[in-house]
């Protein structure tokens, strides 16, 4: 049965806003790539806080998810940064592109390799699953954006207490790494209760447990694999304490 003329406008209607929003999530990674590419030579600052800063601002994305009408589009957003990172890095085979890309390949050339496709990879997967929730995704993003990227400049800068489980790690960048993550996540869950039936109020243990599993989750990490493991664990935290409502 076809539908009516009034189903087919909505449905363009619908069409068209989401892909205005992909379109409205792709100039925003370029930008936020373009800006911390820059942020060294303009403003001196460090490369690993220009890396950082790049990490925590594409971390934003989950709070465009409850415009999207349809779930493909957040999957959509994520998954081509899965071959751009990869292309732009120092393990592509296409040597020539990557030049072109320098921009983004002296973002990943810093630190881990893989860093940035990790964390892409991260997102694409999260989105597939849960993009109709995601405030789910946001308990896997939110702390890596937010809590890895500040504990990692605090630790740098202020750790003195160092301990070593996988990697050599400071007590005062682990303690940023849990207030930082429960804070962005705890606003997070603000923000996506206007859109969804929960309370904020009833989710602060939660929050608090997907904070300090994802901490103590960093610190087991190898370099660069925190990418894949804390966005995965604080989400499956989450999903596990709450059933996914």
């Amino acid at each position: 049965m076809s539908l009516a003329p009034w189903d087919n406008s909505m449905q363009s209607a619908e069409t068209t806003v989401n892909l205005l929003l992909m379109l409205l999530c792709y100039v925003y990674i370029l930008f936020m790539i373009l800006v911390s590419s820059k942020m060294t030579k303009l403003w001196h600052v460090s490369p690993k806080a220009s890396r950082k800063f790049l990490h925590a601002m594409i971390g934003n994305l989950p709070f465009i998810i409850p415009f999207f009408t349809a779930s493909i589009y957040p999957v959509l957003v994520a998954a081509p940064f899965i071959a751009v990172t990869f292309i732009a890095s120092p393990a592509s085979p296409f040597r020539s592109i990557s030049r072109k890309l320098k921009g983004l390949a002296n973002l990943t050339e810093e630190g881990h390799h893989l860093g940035l496709v990790f964390y892409a990879i991260s997102y694409t997967i999260l989105a597939l699953f849960f993009a109709s929730k995601p405030y789910i995704i946001a308990a896997g993003i939110l702390p890596m954006a937010y809590g890895d990227s500040t504990a990692s400049l605090v630790g740098e800068r202020y750790g003195k207490t160092k301990y070593k489980l996988a990697a050599v790690k400071s007590l005062e960048g682990s303690v940023t790494m849990f207030l930082v993550s429960f804070a962005s996540f705890t606003i997070g869950l603000v923000f996506f209760s206007l859109f969804y039936p929960f309370s904020a109020i009833e989710r602060i243990v939660p929050a608090v447990v997907v904070a300090l599993v994802t901490t103590v989750v960093e610190a087991l990490s190898p370099s660069g694999s925190d990418n894949l493991t804390v966005p995965a664990f604080g989400a499956f935290i989450f999903l596990a304490l709450t059933g996914g409502a």
